[in-house]
């Protein structure tokens, strides 16, 4: 039997019955599809998320604060000495598993609201013509609560996807895009130890490790105004771009009992929510890939030119974080599978080879200058030749400073 969301099982009763809405199954039904907020049931998301993280997030400590504070004070005086962004941390904040979640919680909505609107207006939609007319046509009562079980069961799915997500992330910046709120740097210390483990290095130093990273995205996404929003925007115009397999949720739809919850989630998994790859998503695809690539690269390189001979392991530590971000955890893959959207940057390695190669040419000041403007970035193409991108950059290119930057 599936898991269905709050226990559901197989159900049966007559919705005509006055007590029919005190039954706790039927109730909690009609309390789930009493969602209006938007496409995705949030409420539920957010219920299911917790209840995976129910026995796994653990308390923050004293020590833990007190660490996470360190680490970051300590990483943006090393930051200092390899870039000219100045620090973007106004805030440190140590999370556990549960306040990741909630912190991050506004972004995820704005990431996954655009793909579940299509999602749940091809189900509200894909209801044949012969069972409307059977259903009492146009006035079909099933039709509208389509629309409510499709918000419900992309909750369902985001929230399992989040809940997975929430064991695996250390930082606030962790997977790319700053998921938290401007300025507040974030670790979350029970995925630091599970990141150090096995890798034999001390907790302090695999702390300070990541730290440098969080350190290092916030200075970028901090001073560097338009990053953040053209990294949301781009995935936005990823998801409103999607097309979706109508004629699967057709099929699945044909096979729904609305009053059957069990009939429900059978029948709208297995690959009904995955969308479909357009030319044009491909192309998408491929320059958020490569702004992700970009970004990331830059963070790998200025994070190994500032630990480089005054942390023992860091070598280690960077080829371990490099597999992290270019596999992906398990979680992260069954999110990718929701959404359509890997947040992995798959050229990470050409992208810090590129960033290398720009500050042998034009220094620590050349490099950090080309995020003044997006149209200095470099590109997909030029990722396939990383190192002769620092050839070719030139004072005619790229401007010797950060003015173009913000420096508030």
């Amino acid at each position: 039997m599936a898991n269905l969301p709050f226990g559901f099982g197989p159900g049966g009763g007559d919705p005509s019955d006055p007590n029919f809405s005190q039954i706790p199954l039927f109730a909690e039904l009609q309390k789930l599809l009493s969602w209006s907020d938007g496409p995705v049931n949030w409420d539920l998301a957010k219920q299911l998320a917790r209840q995976a993280l129910a026995g796994e997030s653990h308390g923050i400590t004293a020590a833990d604060r007190s660490g996470t504070a360190d680490a970051i004070r300590l990483a943006d005086l090393w930051l200092d000495d390899v870039t000219d962004l100045p620090s973007g941390v106004h805030t440190v904040e140590t999370w556990t598993r549960v306040e990741w979640l909630e912190r991050t919680l506004p972004v995820w909505i704005s990431l996954c609201d655009p793909v579940a609107a299509r999602v749940v207006s091809a189900m509200s939609n894909a209801i044949p013509a012969e069972q409307m007319q059977a259903l009492g046509g146009e006035n079909n009562p099933l039709a509208p609560i389509m629309t409510q079980i499709g918000g419900v069961m992309f909750g369902a799915q985001v929230g399992q996807g989040l809940g997975g997500l929430a064991q695996e992330v250390v930082s606030a910046t962790d997977i790319g895009i700053p998921l938290g709120p401007t300025g507040v740097a974030a670790l979350v210390p029970q995925n630091v130890a599970a990141f150090g483990e096995g890798l034999e290095r001390p907790a302090d130093e695999v702390r300070l490790y990541l730290a440098l990273r969080e350190a290092a995205h916030q200075r970028l996404f901090g001073h560097v105004p338009w990053l953040r929003q053209r990294l949301l925007d781009t995935v936005e115009s990823y998801a409103r771009g999607i097309t979706i397999d109508l004629s699967a949720i057709e099929s699945a739809v044909q096979g729904v009992d609305p009053m059957n919850p069990e009939s429900v989630q059978e029948a709208l998994t297995g690959g009904v929510f995955a969308p479909q790859q357009t030319p044009e998503q491909e192309a998408a695809l491929r320059r958020l890939e490569t702004l992700l690539a970009l970004v990331e690269g830059w963070v790998d390189a200025v994070v190994a030119a500032a630990a480089g001979d005054r942390m023992g392991g860091a070598e280690a530590l960077r080829e371990a974080s490099r597999r992290r971000r270019a596999t992906g955890g398990p979680a992260e893959q069954t999110f990718a599978t929701l959404v359509g959207l890997e947040l992995r940057p798959r050229r990470l390695r050409e992208a810090a080879a590129l960033w290398w190669s720009v500050t042998e040419k034009r220094g620590v000041s050349g490099r950090d200058a080309i995020w003044a403007h997006p149209d200095l970035l470099p590109t997909a193409d030029d990722l396939d030749d990383p190192l002769g991108f620092g050839e070719r950059v030139d004072d005619s290119s790229a401007p010797d400073d950060l003015s173009g930057l913000d420096e508030s």
